[in-house]
């Protein structure tokens, strides 16, 4: 279960990251494509994906979601638990 939702959130991390991407030369077409930022990007993305996808662990279509928000959700959690001060 653990598994196929990290493997969802890493799918909607690299839809972000592809997104971005076309988002990117769209409007930078005289930019020279830089190879390795692509990939570092692309990596990264799906790595934030797949930790954002374990968080939301209860739904797979909603672990998708979560992959492609990454780190927009991944803060907004901080900020909820930050303001209500959970004791441990």
């Amino acid at each position: 279960m653990l598994l196929q939702a990290a493997l969802f959130g890493f799918i909607g991390g690299l839809a972000r990251a592809c997104v971005g991407f076309t988002k990117y030369r769209y409007n930078n077409k005289k930019i020279k494509f830089k190879s390795n930022a692509f990939w570092f990007t692309f990596a990264a993305s799906g790595m934030i994906g797949l930790f954002a996808g374990l968080l939301v662990s209860t739904n797979f279509a909603l672990a998708l979601l979560a992959g492609y928000a990454g780190t927009d959700l991944i803060e907004n959690i901080y900020k909820i638990k930050k303001k209500t001060k959970v004791m441990i």
